[in-house]
C-alpha cells in the first residue's frame, strides 16, 4: 500500500510524491470533498489542483465522481489507465457521500489492498480513510450531505487507516486550525486512536514503512 497524506495541499516534500507515484505518472484528481461550493470556486480550486501536479511532471485529468454515481463498472473503467488518485480537501462527509454513490470506496480499498495504485491527497483526502469520520462534524458541515443529495451523511470512513487523521492542528495560518485542535484533543480525552499534521507535513506510507516529514 502506497499513501501520501498532506496537511494542506502537496506540503513541502513533492518530491516524495514523485519518488512514490514515479515521474511522469498519470493521477487522477478527485475534487468531490468541493460539491457543495459554488462551481466557479469549485472549478477554480480543481485547476489550482491540476496545474501544482502538473508542474511536478504529473499527467492529471478530474475524474467527477458525480459523473459515475450509481454506474456500476464505469468509474473502474475510467481510472483503470491511472497510476493513482489525488484527491482534495474540502467537506468530508460530502466526500465521502461521492464516494459510496460511485462505487469509488469498495475500488479504492480493493485497489490500496493489490497496491495498484497510489493514494495521495491532502486535508478531507486523507481524513476519510479512517475508521470513522466523527468528531469532524465541528470542522465540516455534515449537513451539506443532506443539502445537496436529500441523504443522511455517512460516518463511516473507509478504514484503511487504522487511526484517524487530524490535519491542520497547530498550523494557525489555516483558518480551522483552531478547530482541528479541538477535535484532536477530543480523540484524545476519550482515547481515539489519531494522528495530528501540522501544515506542511506529510504522512507516507510505503508498504510497512510508516514516515512522517
Amino acid at each position: 500500500m502506497r499513501l501520501y497524506l498532506s496537511s494542506f495541499r502537496l506540503g513541502n516534500h513533492p518530491e516524495l510524491l514523485v519518488d512514490l507515484a514515479g515521474e511522469g505518472a498519470r493521477l487522477a484528481v478527485i475534487a468531490n470533498a468541493m460539491d457543495d461550493a459554488p462551481e466557479d470556486v469549485r472549478r477554480e480550486g480543481v485547476d489550482q489542483e491540476l496545474l501544482a501536479l502538473i508542474d511536478l511532471g504529473f499527467r492529471t485529468a478530474e475524474v467527477d465522481l458525480r459523473d459515475y454515481f450509481g454506474s456500476g463498472s464505469a468509474l473502474g473503467e475510467a481510472l483503470a489507465g491511472c497510476d493513482g488518485l489525488w484527491v482534495r480537501g474540502g467537506n468530508v462527509f460530502v466526500l465521502r457521500d461521492a464516494l459510496q454513490r460511485s462505487g469509488a470506496d469498495a475500488l479504492i480499498t480493493d485497489a490500496l489492498t493489490r497496491d495498484a495504485f497510489v493514494y495521495a491527497g491532502y486535508s478531507a483526502g486523507p481524513c476519510v480513510l479512517a475508521p470513522t469520520l466523527r468528531g469532524l462534524e465541528t470542522v465540516d458541515d455534515a449537513a451539506a450531505v443532506t443539502r445537496l443529495y436529500g441523504s443522511h451523511p455517512v460516518w463511516e470512513g473507509l478504514g484503511v487507516l487504522e487511526y484517524a487523521f487530524v490535519p491542520h492542528c497547530q498550523s494557525p495560518d489555516h483558518p480551522e486550525s483552531t478547530a482541528c485542535d479541538a477535535v484532536a484533543e477530543a480523540y484524545r480525552i476519550t482515547g481515539v486512536p489519531h494522528r495530528t499534521l501540522r501544515d506542511g507535513q506529510v504522512l507516507l506510507v510505503n508498504g510497512d514503512s510508516v514516515t512522517l516529514h
